[in-house]
């Protein structure tokens, strides 16, 4: 097929190398403007600009898409078949919809209708899952609405993190979107409707969903941690600074732990959490310091039972 392809993130680069490697034309890619970052705020380019030009393929980076007649003209011009889109981070308006004739392809990281939005690989570590997947579908006005093409699952691990799972699903995502274009080009791809009334949401993540809240349970916590992972992280406080916590997971105390208590038991560093549980702290960061180890923790801090987070 003739395609353009539409991207931004790292998770959208094997998509588009493995389209390229399966001989499909991919004569235009299109991706965000490059961003300034670092400390000396130099403009950098995405992940898949990198790769396009690795690969030879013409770039735009437009500003604006919606009203944007230059660009119209420029996509209308390739005459492309499908145009695929991961990660790209635009709202597509109906006339870039409507433009090719097997419509706009999104390869979305959850098993839609679950975890529509922009966050869907965090929000379903952070609320336990222990299945997901990828969902290649057609876009339509709608945020991540459009039918389902196809589907496969993973299995998120019990240690598994948003930063372990983004990588797996990118990769069995970009072999289902060749699945896809096959099946479309053989007429073996029939779409369906998603069950919308089955359908949740995965918003934007905020800073403060990082922040920990002692009433959860330490399962709830630990998954969240999992997920936020590295943004925005796990974060409480302690002496009115803020305390990033790295590495925690559920455990036992010799002794009850009331919510947001500490307990010190030799080398280890507990929080007491929501219905009874507790959390035990490895790897912890005080605002401004080293990440240090639980133990380096206590000592530099004189830490006692009794001592609370979040004040």
């Amino acid at each position: 097929m003739i395609l353009v392809f539409c991207g931004t993130p790292r998770f959208a680069v094997p998509t588009l190398e493995k389209v390229v490697a399966a001989g499909h034309s991919v004569p235009l890619v299109v991706t965000q403007p490059d961003r300034p970052r670092g400390r000396g705020m130099e403009l950098v380019a995405s992940p898949v600009k990198e790769a396009a030009t690795r690969l030879g393929i013409p770039v735009l980076q437009p500003a604006a898409i919606k009203n944007n007649e230059e660009f119209h003209s420029q996509l209308a011009e390739t005459k492309p078949e499908a145009i695929i889109v991961v990660g790209y981070g635009r709202i597509i308006p109906r006339w870039m919809i409507d433009l090719p004739r097997f419509g706009n392809l999104n390869l979305h990281a959850s098993l839609l209708p679950k975890y529509r939005g922009a966050a869907p690989i965090q929000w379903a570590i952070a609320n336990g899952e222990t299945v997901t997947g990828v969902t290649t579908m057609r876009i339509d006005a709608g945020l991540d609405t459009g039918d389902i093409l196809m589907q496969r699952e993973l299995p998120i691990l019990p240690d598994d993190t948003a930063e372990t799972v983004g990588p797996k699903l990118a990769s069995i995502g970009a072999e289902l979107m060749i699945k896809t274009l096959h099946g479309l080009e053989r007429g073996e791809a029939h779409a369906v409707p998603q069950d919308h009334s089955r359908a949740t949401l995965a918003p934007i993540l905020k800073k403060e969903d990082g922040r920990i809240d002692f009433l959860r349970s330490a399962d709830e916590l630990f998954n969240r941690l999992r997920g936020f992972r590295p943004w925005p992280g796990a974060f409480t406080t302690f002496h009115s600074k803020t305390l990033q916590v790295h590495r925690a997971q559920p455990a036992k105390s010799l002794t009850p732990v009331t919510r947001g208590a500490i307990a010190v038991e030799g080398t280890r560093l507990l929080a007491g959490c929501g219905q009874g549980t507790v959390l035990e702290l490895f790897e912890v960061q005080m605002e401004g310091k080293r990440r240090m180890s639980a133990q380096e923790f206590i000592n530099g801090y004189r830490l006692k039972t009794g001592d609370r987070f979040g004040e």
